[in-house]
């Protein structure tokens, strides 16, 4: 009889040990339900945030397309500018070269019509003077105290070496191809004749004419050792006209 009572009194403990571990089952079901809802809510949550928020990130993101863009283009145009301004520099310098060398050939030019005789001749210069010796009887060659086209042309010579720019004889303006011939005691220039004495009109670096004139040895011990009068002076100014004019 005890140990029916025994037995039955066990039976109610195992059931309500077995109704305990039933509802904890459900209870972690439902807390892993909620997380999984909670989770879920969340996330579709977040992605309608993302979904409302997606034109403003595509316009900030063609913003800065735009400004990368356009700072691509300012890189390029500051580059197009640099390679314009080496340019500019490089014609500046060119055209600097080019106007001294047009100012080089002007001058030249220039230099070339006064010596041509195309130009007025107006300027300091020198007037020299030859004129034939005294004639001694005993000499045998009256001849050697006369000028002569080679006492000229040494004269004409050294002073176009110095520089002269002009140079006329006798008023007579003298061209590059100009000749000159001595027929006793008259020489002719380009078809004109002149008697002695003969004035030589030079154009130029007065100083410079001078000295070449006066070298020792040179024209003018020359022309004295040979019987010729010279005389030399200097003028503040000499005008020649154009050979046309003449």
């Amino acid at each position: 009889m005890k140990k029916s009572q025994n037995d039955t009194s066990r039976q109610p403990k195992k059931k309500s040990t077995l109704i305990s571990k039933k509802y904890g089952a459900i209870l972690i079901v439902c807390v892993i339900t909620g997380f999984i809802i909670g989770f879920s809510y969340n996330l579709s949550k977040d992605k309608r945030t993302l979904s409302s928020a997606s034109p403003q990130f595509e316009q900030e993101n063609q913003y800065m397309e735009d400004l990368t863009g356009k700072q691509e283009r300012n890189k390029e145009l500051a580059d197009e500018l640099a390679q314009l301004e080496e340019k500019i520099r490089m014609y500046e310098k060119q055209f600097s070269s080019n106007e001294t060398q047009y100012e080089q050939n002007r001058q030249d030019a220039e230099q070339l019509r006064l010596l041509l005789g195309l130009t007025d001749g107006i300027g300091q210069g020198i007037t020299i003077t030859l004129q034939d010796g005294d004639y001694n009887p005993k000499t045998t060659n009256p001849n050697e105290y006369i000028v002569h086209e080679s006492h000229i042309f040494k004269v004409l010579n050294e002073l176009k070496i110095a520089g002269a720019e002009a140079i006329s004889i006798n008023g007579q303006r003298l061209k590059p191809n100009s000749y000159i011939v001595c027929n006793g005691p008259v020489i002719t220039i380009d078809g004109q004749q002149y008697p002695a004495p003969f004035v030589i009109e030079a154009i130029g670096n007065q100083d410079v004419l001078i000295s070449s004139l006066e070298l020792t040895g040179g024209v003018f011990d020359q022309l004295l050792n040979e019987q010729i009068v010279v005389t030399l002076e200097t003028n503040d100014l000499i005008e020649m006209k154009t050979v046309s004019d003449e």
